[in-house]
């Protein structure tokens, strides 16, 4: 609690089910080759490498410490600034206390400001911006959740165009798309009344096209087959669906949060296939 002190900072519920695990997402896989380092003294490169090691093994509190304590240092080093705002989200979805979320969150709005004053043009700094602007909507009303909407717009998409092989980027994008496609009429109202009009570009397909990209990009990383197998179904594509989540089947769960997208796609599977069933007994019983 010290830490979180210390920042200060749908359609069928869709959104609400794929926000209720943002941490799954932005694991800070980006690696070395593909983001220019800092330039830091060996002491902080060292700090850099075991907080790089503890993301990895999903350490996520000590590889934030680890970060910190280099901005403590370098406050413009770009590449602590980004993976301390994911963390920050990470961590901070895992409680459900909404103080301690919000702290976390802000904490990560400001990690990923920092990081876009140091590099304006940095495609992670957009991504995290985005990550937190997501996750702060879950805890905003009406107004403020659509305003981070709108804000979004620019930084995801920003993402995708300076980092179009960054699965975590089109994963952010897909939901994007389809979250702000699917306003209720009351959403809808509501930006043209008070927010001059609704954010412009979004797409159910542009969102199907995101998602299936990160699925490629990555395709073992439970939650784009989870991401990618609600929007299927939610656009009656059945059988897409059910491919995506026997793909997901397949795989191993490490985090707890991994776990929990796979009892999900389970479950999704299971419901599909008593639907696929008894449209089948129907089906033999209508012939006879």
């Amino acid at each position: 609690m010290r830490r979180v002190l210390r920042f200060t900072f749908g359609v069928l519920g869709l959104w609400g089910a794929l926000g209720a695990l943002p941490a799954a997402q932005g694991q800070g896989t980006t690696t070395a080759s593909q983001v220019a380092a800092d330039s830091l003294p060996a002491g902080l490169q060292l700090l850099m490498e075991q907080a790089k090691t503890q993301q990895e093994q999903y350490h996520d509190s000590e590889a934030l410490a680890k970060y910190e304590q280099v901005l403590a240092k370098a406050p413009a080093a770009y590449n602590a600034l980004w993976q301390a705002a994911i963390l920050s989200v990470r961590i901070g979805a895992r409680y459900t206390d909404e103080t301690r979320k919000s702290a976390y969150f802000s904490a990560a709005r400001l990690y990923a400001n920092r990081a876009l004053v140091v590099r304006a043009d940095g495609a992670e700094g957009h991504y995290a911006e985005a990550l937190a602007l997501a996750n702060q909507a879950t805890l905003l009303g009406a107004r403020g959740r659509l305003l981070a909407y709108r804000e979004m717009k620019s930084h995801v998409f920003k993402a995708v165009a300076r980092r179009p092989d960054w699965a975590e980027a089109w994963q952010m994008l897909g939901r994007w798309h389809y979250r702000v496609d699917h306003y209720n009429l009351l959403e809808r109202v509501f930006s043209r009344l008070l927010l001059g009009g609704m954010p412009s570009g979004a797409g159910t397909r542009k969102a199907i096209d995101a998602l299936v990209r990160a699925h490629e990009l990555s395709p073992k990383r439970i939650e784009f087959c989870y991401d990618l197998a609600r929007v299927h179904l939610n656009q009656g594509q059945r059988s897409r669906a059910i491919a995506v989540l026997q793909e997901a089947m397949e795989l191993t769960p490490v985090t707890a949060e991994e776990l929990e997208i796979s009892r999900r796609c389970r479950r999704l599977l299971e419901q599909l296939n008593r639907q696929l069933h008894r449209q089948l007994q129907r089906h033999i019983r209508h012939k006879a």
